[in-house]
């Protein structure tokens, strides 16, 4: 079998020098029948290599629950199939973009910033979810005759913390479990980073979007010796929503790949093909340089301006890169895949029934029988109810009579709508901010608060942060106690007979609910979803949640691929949270 060595400055494979020239593709953000398509482009550009994270909390959503682990293995073989080698990033911590950046929220609930040490609690969960994701990995390395090249002790550490005990477990847990290949690390190239995130004896590399040269005389201050290697090229970036889509030249990025190979380097772009967060699973981010300023939450699309695009198509970046990759390659690169099948016109998809959200919540959400929602002396949060992806409705009641006075909720996070019932009528409020007012409200009154997680942190110091009410309610100075709550995840709409038995009723005039609509196609492929005067939410076709929406922008539709729909009758769902709004419609990709 082929042997993969660090050979003084250079990779080795089977005693002879080789430049690894990978490229970054998410399986998770890929519809599993398309895998095939998007790594041959990758061999089409000129790439020998892919890399992959594995989310941890995707594969585990609840402690000791695992939902195929198997299609890690499964991307590995398909990058096989496809002629290409590979390189496994598999945590704990992936960022990626991706929520709480990969690590699972019944666990960061819990332990808060104990994660990413050598907190004995947090170290036993790794080393459960190792012993179960490993064994996909370690049977597929190139010396058993599969694909894996490299393997990557947890993601941009110095980033993050200093707790060097920490790597060493994790590096020596890797080797424990069967890992033979080299291990690297990567970090920004910064002294702080590095100095705390490198491991004597594993391979160094670093991540960056320019300034190349810059970054490998860094990176060589650390290191005099061992292979030069831009483990994350950020060819592209990934957008908020609510803010400006960010765009980068193709002429620009091909400049600094040229630099990177240039300087003798192994690259990985980051992303060569980015995909879509589908299921409510992108991250969050927060401003500033430091990273704690407000939340700004990543779009459903993760498009990231990568060479092959959400749609699997080639770009203007894609041929730039091939260009400057071709001189590499070991003989002529094969042209790229066909275009894969695509909606041929657009398609009405009429809403025919609606479900109010109370009623929704009363029959998908949890915990417990809806007629016996627990009561709690304080808001719980998102963690302790078990939400990760979804809302929760918290309901309480202000005493009286008593006159007016502001009523506040902190620590909110993230978005959240108010409904007031008193003396005077309902009225409805938007919330967002840590510290949100409702006005002044007199008592006895009605309260409902329903609280929209937007994604947990991926990066930086607070990741890990829950979600909900985190706070408190205060009516002046005075906390509000006996607050009843219910969580609705979104995986709850997995659950089709259940989904299909809920009580739907006219379309009505709008308003927060969970909205059917049907679409006729004549001919399945991939398709934009279009939701023109709708607000926020989620949407699914056919049972496939293709993440959240919403009027706030960049993102203007939602990438539906081809496999998900069918000829004839297609079903749409939008559990919308503002307002209902005008028809849906699928389109053919924009």
């Amino acid at each position: 079998m082929p042997e993969f060595t660090v050979e003084g400055d250079s990779f080795a494979l089977d005693g002879r020098p080789v430049r690894l020239l990978s490229g970054a593709v998410h399986y998770f953000r890929v519809h599993e029948a398309q895998w095939g398509h998007r790594l041959a482009s990758l061999r089409a550009m000129g790439l020998n290599c892919v890399e992959a994270y594995v989310p941890w909390n995707l594969h585990e959503p609840s402690p000791g629950c695992y939902e195929d682990v198997a299609a890690t293995g499964r991307f590995l073989d398909a990058a096989q199939a496809a002629g290409l080698w590979v390189i496994v990033r598999p945590g704990p911590y992936i960022c990626a973009e991706w929520e709480n950046g990969g690590l699972p929220h019944w666990l960061t609930g819990r332990l808060g910033p104990r994660v990413r040490t050598r907190d004995p609690e947090f170290l036993a969960a790794v080393d459960e979810w190792f012993d179960t994701v490993l064994p996909q990995v370690v049977a597929r390395q190139v010396t058993r005759g599969g694909p894996v090249l490299l393997v990557q002790v947890e993601n941009e550490y110095g980033s993050y913390g200093s707790d060097r005990a920490y790597l060493r477990h994790l590096a020596d847990g890797l080797r424990a479990r069967g890992v033979t290949v080299p291990l690297f690390t990567a970090d920004g190239p910064e002294d702080h980073m590095l100095t705390a995130g490198a491991l004597p004896g594993v391979t160094a590399a670093v991540t960056f979007g320019s300034g190349a040269r810059e970054a490998f005389a860094t990176l060589r201050r650390h290191r005099q010796a061992g292979p030069l290697m831009c483990a994350e090229f950020w060819c592209g970036w990934f957008d908020h929503w609510g803010g400006e889509h960010v765009v980068r030249e193709p002429a620009d990025a091909a400049e600094t790949l040229a630099e990177i190979l240039g300087s003798g380097a192994s690259v990985n772009l980051y992303m060569a093909h980015g995909g879509t967060s589908f299921g409510g699973w992108a991250g969050a981010n927060r401003a500033g340089d430091l990273h704690r300023g407000a939340l700004r939450p990543d779009v459903t699309s993760y498009d990231y301006g990568a060479p092959v695009d959400e749609y699997g198509r080639p770009t203007a970046k894609f041929e730039a890169f091939r260009t400057v990759l071709a001189p590499y390659a070991d003989g002529p690169l094969p042209e790229p895949p066909p275009a894969p099948p695509a909606l041929p016109e657009p398609v009405p998809a009429p809403v025919d029934g609606r479900v109010p959200a109370a009623a929704v919540l009363a029959a998908l959400g949890g915990p417990g029988p809806a007629a016996a929602e627990p009561v709690y002396g304080v808001p719980p949060t998102f963690e302790e109810l078990d939400v990760d992806r979804g809302l929760v409705r918290y309901r309480f009641r202000v005493p009286g009579p008593r006159r007016p006075y502001p009523l506040l909720v902190t620590g909110l996070r993230d978005v959240a709508v108010a409904y007031v019932r008193d003396a005077a009528g309902e009225r409805r409020i938007a919330l967002a901010g840590e510290e949100a007012p409702l006005g002044d409200v007199a008592g006895p009154a009605e309260v409902e608060v329903w609280v929209e997680s937007l994604g947990r942190v991926n990066y930086g110091p607070r990741l890990g942060e829950p979600k909900g009410i985190t706070g408190g309610l205060l009516h002046e100075r005075q906390y509000v106690h006996g607050v009843r709550a219910r969580g609705l995840r979104l995986d709850a709409f997995d659950d089709a007979e259940a989904v299909a038995a809920l009580p739907y009723g006219p379309p009505g005039a709008g308003g927060a609910g969970l909205y059917r609509a049907a679409a006729q196609v004549p001919r399945p492929g991939d398709a934009a979803l279009a939701l023109p005067g709708w607000g926020r939410g989620w949407a699914w076709v056919n049972g496939f949640c293709l993440g959240r929406y919403w009027a706030a922008g960049p993102q203007e539709s939602l990438y539906v691929p081809g496999p998900v729909l069918r000829a004839g009758g297609n079903e749409v769902l939008l559990l919308e949270l503002v307002e209902g709004g005008g028809e849906p419609r699928l389109r053919p990709p924009p």
